[in-house]
């Protein structure tokens, strides 16, 4: 019985398992938001020029 709680407390401890997936995900969405960005920057600078004639 002692011996399953410290087990249970050793897995708790463990480093948790990271993705092989993890790191190419972070940097796709990474990459995605700043597209994005630049996209919204462009399309306002659009509008402004738009209006300013």
């Amino acid at each position: 019985m002692i011996q399953a709680i410290f087990d249970d407390g050793s897995s708790v401890l463990r480093e948790p398992r990271t993705h092989s997936w993890a790191k190419v995900r972070a940097i796709a969405l990474d990459l995605a938001g700043k597209l994005f960005t630049g996209a919204a920057i462009g399309v306002g600078f659009a509008i402004v020029h738009a209006f300013a004639g």
